[in-house]
């Protein structure tokens, strides 16, 4: 089975026992939020409501 790139982005991020994502979900990256949604197992999702906002809280919880 091949994989997409999306599919490889949450491979990677599992593979680096990623558990916390910070993120705001829309236009282009929908694909990855769709591959968190179904291989993303013990990954979890913080919903933000500004891109850099994001980035912030990200940078203050590590």
């Amino acid at each position: 089975m091949q994989l997409t790139g999306a599919q490889i982005i949450i491979e990677c991020l599992k593979e680096q026992r990623t558990e916390t994502l910070f993120g705001y979900p829309g236009g282009t990256v929908l694909s990855v939020y769709d591959a968190l949604r179904e291989r993303g197992d013990g990954i979890r999702h913080i919903l933000t409501t500004h891109e850099q906002g994001a980035a912030h809280a990200a940078d203050g919880y590590a």
